[in-house]
């Protein structure tokens, strides 16, 4: 992944625009940021605890 290009192309488009190939790039490399960033955030939660009142460990689950 790489950030500087998402940057690179993210500022072309501001400035002159982006053609076609370089919008698919940039989908591409903005939905393979958002999966890694999704999965060190689940990564991290599921390390989590919380404690309650009791001062007993709870573990961080899906809001039901």
């Amino acid at each position: 992944m790489n950030i500087q290009r998402i940057n690179e192309l993210a500022k072309k488009s501001r400035e002159v625009g982006l053609t076609d190939e370089e919008k698919l790039e940039q989908k591409k490399l903005r939905d393979e940021y958002i999966a890694a960033f999704r999965g060190n955030l689940k990564q991290t939660l599921d390390q989590t605890y919380i404690l309650d009142e009791h001062g007993n460990k709870v573990k961080v689950g899906k809001k039901q």
